[in-house]
């Protein structure tokens, strides 16, 4: 491949500068295939991080879950190693989950189309064999989850004489899933010659650390989480008695614009429960926690993203993996205690620029919560009742098994629900209209 004069690093990108991916130190075809999975302005921490890391720097970067960081540190993987020769492993990628690793290495593959770089996902939970197999077939970039990947390093599978970046993606939830131990076993098998990138979500006193042990002067590049936030995500409470949650949720799936929607969870047991009960009102709808199989999660995902699956029910630790194009709600069946936490949820969906819409069902003892959110989004996040829903009715003996709480669904003869919150209409101030009802 003839490779034209690369283009000097522009200077870093300033927040009044909307940087156009036409203007970033790559390669014109690193640029088309950034261009055909329909990257055009480079997101805050793109325009930021590429320059520095296609220089070969040593990089800290802060930045939440969907502001565009794997393209962030594949494409200046891809332009340092553009022509170097294949069949040697020249950067590894470290991530904490399979869905990481998944995601990464199909951005790898969409990104580097025009490129003759190839990747592996190396992750646990599946055969070893098939992964041996393609390290051994010839590879220039590893995405692996520490624990597999020491499994491989302990066979003599990986050979990093040829290593020249490595990047800890997710460095913060790496440590809060016990990985630190295993990522420092990883760091000090590796040339000590490489360059170093490390992006997390926060920066605990133990990520400081790791950065400062295994880094080198690096160039430290934040973005502010609550822009992150606000870009292209319109928020909403909805106030609900805890025991109606599921009945307000199978409400707003009324309206037929939640065309794509990603509902957290607090735990395992309350996902599988709100699946199975929205699985009994005939709304499709799959679900993924850390119980689930690789083989379970694959397939959720999939049916996620090819729209046989309307509904996605997940928790936290699983959230990190889902990257899925479109997704048009993100629902907060539960209002998480942290304030960070709903930062990650809500950025499933606005991702890459497009807008979407983060709505909170919010219980009575859950408003502390939510009102810690809106200190940290800094500002109030509006409020709204659904016309015609019976927010008076008392809890069943047993919530969540046999009928809809509160009565018998359309189903079974009983009256359905009038209205959902629609789409915000805002020649109407700000209020509500039904939804378009389904055929």
């Amino acid at each position: 491949m003839t490779e034209p004069p690369r283009r000097p690093a522009p200077p870093p990108a300033t927040e009044a500068h909307e940087v156009r991916f036409e203007e970033l130190p790559l390669h014109p075809s690193l640029r088309a295939g950034a261009r055909e999975m329909g990257y055009l302005a480079a997101t805050p921490i793109q325009s930021r991080a590429i320059p520095e890391a296609v220089l070969g720097r040593d990089l800290v970067a802060t930045a939440q879950t969907g502001t565009g960081k794997t393209a962030a540190f594949l494409l200046p993987i891809l332009e340092r190693t553009l022509d170097l020769p294949p069949g040697k492993i020249y950067a590894l990628i470290l991530t904490p989950t399979r869905e990481l690793a998944l995601q990464a290495e199909e951005f790898l593959r969409r990104l580097g189309r025009y490129t003759h770089r190839k990747g592996v996902a190396v992750y646990g939970g599946v055969g070893l064999e098939p992964q041996i197999q393609a390290v051994r077939g010839g590879v220039e970039i590893v995405v692996a989850t520490p624990g597999r990947l020491l499994d491989l390093m302990e066979r003599g599978h990986l050979d990093w004489s040829a290593l020249k970046i490595l990047v800890l993606d997710e460095a913060d939830r790496m440590l809060d899933m016990g990985f630190l131990p295993d990522v420092r076993r990883v760091l000090r098998e590796l040339p000590r010659e490489r360059q170093t990138m490390l992006f997390s979500a926060t920066m605990p006193p133990e990520v400081v650390d790791l950065a400062r042990e295994f880094l080198r002067q690096p160039k430290m590049v934040h973005v502010d989480p609550t822009v992150v936030a606000a870009v292209g995500v319109s928020h909403l409470g909805l106030p609900v008695p805890g025991h109606l949650k599921a009945e307000l949720l199978r409400e707003l799936l009324l309206d037929e614009t939640m065309t794509s929607v990603l509902v957290f969870a607090r735990t395992k047991h309350r996902a599988n429960r709100l699946a199975q009960q929205l699985g009994r009102w005939s709304v499709p709808v799959a679900v993924i926690h850390g119980n689930r199989s690789q083989s379970q999660r694959v397939k959720a995902l999939e049916g996620f993203r090819g729209g046989s699956h309307r509904v996605l029910v997940a928790t936290d630790i699983a959230a990190r993996g889902i990257d899925v194009e479109g997704v048009s709600h993100v629902v907060n069946f539960d209002v998480p205690h942290e304030p960070e936490v709903y930062i990650h949820r809500v950025g499933r969906t606005a991702r890459a620029q497009r807008r979407g819409d983060a709505f909170s069902l919010v219980a009575p003892e859950e408003e502390a919560d939510f009102a810690r959110i809106e200190k940290l989004l800094g500002v109030a996040i509006p409020r709204a009742r659904i016309p015609g829903f019976g927010y008076d009715r008392t809890a069943p003996p047993s919530v969540g098994r046999g009928p809809p709480p509160g009565g018998r669904g359309p189903r079974h003869g009983g009256r359905p629900p009038r209205h959902g919150p629609g789409r915000r209409d805002g020649r109407s101030g700000g209020r509500f209209r039904g939804p378009r009802r389904r055929p």
